[in-house]
């Protein structure tokens, strides 16, 4: 048996956690779940959103699925999912962005992978607030020092990116390339204009890319890759980016292959991984059954290859796309009419994908 931490998070989280967990348990992965709280529901009954039993949880067992959570304002948390990667130095978000037959899109035959860098950028939370003695001093240093000048009146976020942290972005992106025989590797950025920051990631993206001569590789500048992605995404592979650009990036992926409803994630560390689904935990439908389990449950298959487990992370997958393709045991967001009468709820929708794994033996 392998342990792995299950967060149930909050809203419409625990109906799609549970869905998860069932379809990956038909599978036969011999998995054993410590299912553990986060979210606004811990915040009213333990005072904190992330409960220290659930820290312990993924410090003992290194591997956690995580259904979606609501992050509350004013808790000393900005983002409960951003504190657990910081946590972990879960430093690499992996998005993989795949067409499945019968999702609706305008496009077809995507199969584009995004590795996100997670610790740095503008998302290191380094900022200042307008009009505080700090935000002061800072801002009247940077104007001794520099010929462009700031207003009194700004508030100022900072943007780091070091060698380090980019250089192990870049080969994990390049490593993911090779393991699962990828072609390609493009680094985006925007180093045209912010030369000694997005400048620095794209030298160190072509050191990095010089001992992999087996992977192409290329960069892109990041409006130029927006456009390129929408024109000719069958031209992409692996995109390796910033923690910001990998933001934007992941969600223009996903609308590609039909959105976030069919968009797992990854958040991978030297010493563990986060698995999630990138959407939001959707409240207003809480309780409801209703809401699209496909993005935690391929969350699931990510988990399945990362612990190991490819023929039941293959079979998972495989019932996936069979259910979806069918069109008859889904949820109302994947019905041609999203009206459709005929539409199932998240748990029969992950009945019928556990039909399909035990057909499949």
């Amino acid at each position: 048996m392998i342990n792995v931490t299950l967060i149930n998070g909050d809203g419409t989280g625990p109906e799609l956690a549970e869905a998860a967990k069932r379809c990956i348990d038909a599978t036969g992965a011999g998995i054993n779940w410590d299912i553990v709280e986060a979210g606004i529901d811990c915040l009213e009954k333990e005072g904190s959103p992330l409960p220290q039993r659930t820290i312990d949880s993924i410090k003992k067992n290194s591997v956690a699925l995580k259904a979606p959570i609501t992050t509350p304002v004013g808790t000393g948390f900005r983002s409960v999912n951003v504190h657990l990667r910081q946590l972990f130095d879960l430093y690499a978000c992996l998005r993989p962005c795949k067409s499945y037959a019968g999702v609706r899109s305008r496009y077809s035959d995507i199969d584009i992978v995004l590795v996100r860098e997670n610790s740095e950028d503008l998302y290191a939370g380094i900022e200042f607030q307008k009009g505080k003695d700090e935000t002061g001093e800072l801002i009247s240093w940077l104007n001794a020092h520099s010929t462009k000048k700031i207003r009194p009146d700004s508030g100022i976020s900072i943007k780091p990116i070091s060698a380090a942290a980019t250089e192990r972005i870049v080969k994990f992106a390049f490593e993911y390339a090779r393991k699962n025989k990828r072609k390609k590797v493009t680094s985006v950025h925007k180093a045209n204009i912010m030369k000694y920051t997005d400048g620095l990631w794209l030298e160190v993206s072509r050191q990095v890319a010089a001992k992999y001569s087996d992977v192409e590789f290329e960069d892109r500048i990041v409006d130029n890759m927006c456009m390129q992605l929408v024109q000719k995404p069958e031209l992409y592979d692996v995109l390796v980016l910033p923690n910001l650009y990998g933001d934007i990036l992941s969600d223009l992926c996903a609308g590609l292959v039909g959105g976030l409803g069919v968009a797992p994630g990854a958040n991978i560390g030297d010493k563990g991984a986060i698995f999630e689904a990138t959407h939001g935990s959707a409240p207003k439908y809480k309780g409801q059954n209703k809401v699209n389990p496909t993005a935690l449950i391929l969350s699931g298959v990510l988990m399945l290859r990362y612990l190991g487990k490819a023929k039941e992370a293959d079979r998972l997958e495989a019932a996936v796309a069979t259910v979806i393709a069918e069109g008859k045991s889904v949820t109302y967001d994947l019905k041609e009419n999203r009206s459709d009468p005929a539409a199932v709820g998240t748990s029969q929708m992950a009945d019928a994908i556990i039909q399909k794994i035990r057909n499949g033996k």
